[in-house]
């Protein structure tokens, strides 16, 4: 049968549009085709049928990337979700228009779109480390208060900056004396600011004053008490050693500095960026009907396009050469059909349908892409073996068993204390944060092995997540009067955010902790076998001995 004998009429929509609706609902009675193609996926359209969204099972966490895709998804579905509540229109209602004017007249329906799980995985994966960081980097600038981003800028610049100081401070003029005070300062700052915020949270009904309250009070009693008159400089030099000390002073001057430079980010941000909120003249200015020229989804994509190519090809490109197979297949079915799709495939698919032998092989559009060399892999595989090397070469080069067993203890317990504590910090039930702190050694021995999958798969034993979460947390953010400590509190109720902070919380603490291991723990133990440089010098011995043993047994 020729292709001639069937056709295709592509419909393209905004999911906003309560124009788009209209459209729909008229070019179907008009046209009276024999199939009624939708772009959308069989999970999609049983959730806008009403029906329950699948679960997240735990064994689908362990592949990996199920928490971060259903970050992706969150992001695309909550800057659709406020278009929507924007100009009062349910997003997708001109495709559930499109689903219910066929079956009242009797029409049949395909859904020709791709796996929005298999869409979402791919527009992740096809991200680089970097697009991924700026994408969420942008959102959360963009919908978050400028202090909030410049603060938590600042803590990261903190967190990286305070290990050196501890290591380099000597040669920039950071003395033991300084290190003392800032230590004493910073432990008096956290017993003063927790005793205030046990009476701030009482008194005020305002949580981020009383928050605000708590953490100013005790700053000022641990900068004036602690570090400007040094009243807790005898009981730091009489209970804390010397290494204790030096990790917390430097990690101190490292927040501090941090928070001055995440100060002025926050100023900047506020100058360049304003509110976050657009003007009310320029909603006023903005026309919904205009929106009947790009799907919101897509135009958004487009500008992301410019510096995340692969994202927008797997989130545009590729799903309309999947969805123009379909109806290129229907077509040669001899099928008369109306395409509903976003307005920001149409120019793709028609394109298409106008030139099949233009269309990538649909095998092409699906499963997972296996690259030439599997570069993640040979890392994971690389550092395992490194690792298991340091240890190897230390011992053959004559280390007692004692010192390897006290340094692995040592990178076990600081590993766990971190991932379990930060997992605690998100909610974790303790079976949870305690998986993932056994496991959390493993991240530095195998990075593909992160314990926040860990974690996530045993609280998902207690609770229950799925797609349908993400509404839920849409509307919270749309919240603009309930006061941010009771957000949060809301927002932690939701399954999927809690299962998200778990895991990414317990990752981070595992990261933390390895870091700081190498730059304060290391240098510590290494002081017992000659300090630092006598570890290359053992390694070579470790090496040539090993070689001897060997050789001795070849030969």
């Amino acid at each position: 049968m020729s292709e001639s004998d069937g056709s295709v009429r592509v419909v393209g929509t905004a999911h906003v549009s309560a124009e788009s609706v209209r459209e729909v609902e008229e070019t179907i009675e008009e046209e009276q085709p024999d199939v009624v193609a939708v772009e959308l996926d069989e999970g999609r359209y049983s959730q806008m049928r009403g029906e329950e969204p699948e679960d997240l099972s735990a064994g689908d966490l362990l592949e990996g990337n199920t928490v971060f895709q259903f970050l992706a998804y969150w992001m695309l579905s909550y800057v659709q979700a406020r278009m929507g509540d924007r100009f009062d229109i349910q997003p997708g209602a001109e495709l559930l228009a499109a689903v219910e004017t066929a079956e009242e007249h009797g029409i049949d329906i395909e859904l020709v779109d791709r796996d929005i799980q298999e869409t979402v995985r791919r527009f992740w994966d096809r991200m680089t480390l970097f697009e991924k960081l700026r994408v969420v980097g942008s959102l959360a600038f963009g919908i978050t208060d400028p202090r909030i981003g410049g603060v938590t800028f600042g803590l990261l610049v903190g967190v990286v900056v305070g290990p050196l100081l501890g290591i380099f401070g000597g040669a920039l003029g950071i003395t033991q004396p300084l290190l003392v005070s800032l230590t004493g300062g910073a432990l008096l700052a956290l017993v003063s600011g927790y005793l205030l915020s046990e009476v701030t949270f009482r008194a005020l009904e305002d949580d981020a004053l009383a928050l605000g309250v708590a953490g100013g009070g005790g700053f000022a009693v641990g900068a004036v008490g602690g570090f400007g008159l040094g009243l807790t400089d005898p009981l730091v030099t009489r209970y804390l050693g010397d290494f204790v000390i030096t990790a917390v002073g430097s990690m101190t001057l490292g927040l501090g500095g941090g928070l001055v430079v995440g100060g002025v980010v926050a100023a900047l941000m506020s100058v360049f960026l304003g509110s976050g909120e657009p003007a009310d003249e320029e909603l006023e200015a903005f026309d919904p009907q205009e929106l009947t020229d790009s799907d919101v989804v897509t135009a958004m994509m487009e500008e992301f396009r410019q510096f995340s190519p692969g994202g927008a090809e797997a989130l545009i490109d590729e799903r309309d050469a999947f969805i123009a197979h379909n109806l290129v297949a229907l077509r040669e079915q001899g099928k008369d059909v109306v395409a509903v799709v976003g307005a920001g495939h149409r120019e793709g698919i028609e394109g298409y349908l106008e030139r099949p032998g233009t269309l990538p092989p649909k095998e092409t559009l699906t499963g997972e892409e296996e690259s030439l060399l599997p570069w993640g892999k040979i890392i994971a595989v690389g550092i395992t073996g490194a690792f298991v090397a340091f240890f190897v070469l230390l011992a053959m080069a004559g280390v007692e068993n004692r010192f390897l067993l006290e340094l692995f203890a040592a990178w076990f317990v600081v590993n766990g204390v971190f991932a379990a504590g930060l997992a605690r910090l998100a909610g974790a039930r303790w079976p949870s944060a305690l998986v993932g702190g056994s496991v959390a050694w493993l991240t530095s021995v195998n990075p593909l092995l992160a314990p926040g999958w860990f974690a996530g798969y045993v609280e998902l034993r207690y609770t229950t997540v799925n797609v349908g979460d993400i509404e839920t947390l849409n509307r919270l953010l749309d919240d603009q009067e309930t006061p941010i400590g009771e957000l949060i509190r809301q927002m932690f109720a939701v399954p999927l955010f809690k299962l998200i902070m778990i895991v990414g919380l317990t990752n981070i603490g595992s990261f933390i902790a390895s870091f700081l291991f190498a730059l304060y723990v290391l240098p510590a133990f290494f002081g017992d076998i000659g300090g630092v440089a006598a570890v290359p010098e053992l390694l070579i011995d470790g090496a040539q001995n090993s070689a001897r043993t060997i050789w001795g047994w070849v030969a």
